[in-house]
Formats: structure tokens, C-alpha cells, sequence
């Protein structure tokens, strides 16, 4: 399947389609690249975003592979407006669902970042987890660069301290 990978701010991240669907978004930097029509939009749509130049949804078609349940968490993701967010309790109380289960599926999204589980936190809008590299470190760093968090002082002494 053809791949592409660029640099973000963030990290090196690769995308990968089929039959000019996105299938995956993966850290790191893949060392088969195809960079095809398709996927060279796919990149330059996610460079308008972390430009902070794309401010609505990404247009791009998606193969989501995943059971019924994992496939009614990530269409509910693919609706959070860029800039804000929902709990894993919202989710579920829109699906019909548990907030774990709705927490697990999240942690299962095969194309992090065009489908927003980030913007997905825990009850009390704490971070709760990211399956992303870097963690929830990374999730920050989305939700500051959509404006839905603050980068504060406690953020930065935060960061500074994983120097130490």
C-alpha cells in the first residue's frame, strides 16, 4: 500500500492509503514511500492544519476497519468541531454505548488526528489517555495547537521537567 510520510511539529507521522482511501496514520517516518496524488493531498491538507490553516473537518475519504461498535465511536469523533471536545461519556450517551468501551475504541483509531480522538476526554475534562506516541503529552499538543487548552505555565514547568 502506498505510503507517505512527512514532518509535523509534533513528530514524524506516515499515512497510508488504498484505492485512494486513508487506511492508517502512523508515528514515525516509514521508509517505503509512494507519495501518489492521493496521499500528496492528504499531506497537504494535514500541513494546512498544523500550519493552523485548516479550520473545519478534513476532506478526505476514509477506510475505517474496525468492529460495528469501534466504527459508531470514530463517526462520533469525525463530528467534534476542530477547537473542542467531548468526554468518553458523551460519546457513549450519543451511541448508546459505556464510557470504557467508547475509551477503547479510541485507543484503537487506526488515523489519529484526521479522526479526532484527541479532542475525546475523560469525565471532569481531564486529559485522560492517548494510544499515540507520546502520549498524552501529544494530546496536549493538538488540543493547544486547535485552541481548545491553554498552553499555561504548569504546561511549560511540565515539560521542562521531562528535560531533567
Amino acid at each position: 500500500m502506498p505510503q507517505l510520510s512527512l514532518h509535523t511539529p509534533i513528530m514524524d507521522i506516515t499515512i497510508t492509503e488504498f484505492d485512494e482511501k486513508i487506511v492508517s496514520l502512523d508515528w514515525g517516518w516509514s521508509p517505503f514511500q509512494e507519495p501518489t496524488p492521493f496521499l500528496r493531498e492528504a499531506k497537504k491538507q494535514l500541513d494546512a492544519y498544523f500550519d493552523g490553516d485548516l479550520l473545519q473537518n478534513f476532506d478526505l475519504p476514509l477506510d475505517l476497519d474496525g468492529s460495528d461498535h469501534q466504527k459508531k465511536v470514530w463517526h462520533a469523533m469525525l463530528d467534534i468541531p476542530f477547537g473542542e471536545t467531548l468526554t468518553y461519556g458523551e460519546i457513549a450517551k450519543k451511541i448508546g454505548s459505556a464510557a470504557q468501551p467508547v475509551g477503547t475504541a479510541c485507543g484503537t483509531n487506526p488515523i489519529p488526528i484526521i479522526v479526532p480522538c484527541h479532542r475525546v476526554l475523560a469525565s471532569g475534562n481531564k486529559m485522560g489517555g492517548f494510544s499515540g506516541e507520546g502520549g498524552v503529552h501529544t494530546k496536549r499538543a493538538l488540543l493547544i495547537l486547535e485552541g481548545a487548552m491553554e498552553y499555561t505555565a504548569d504546561i511549560q514547568q511540565e515539560q521542562l521537567s521531562l528535560l531533567d
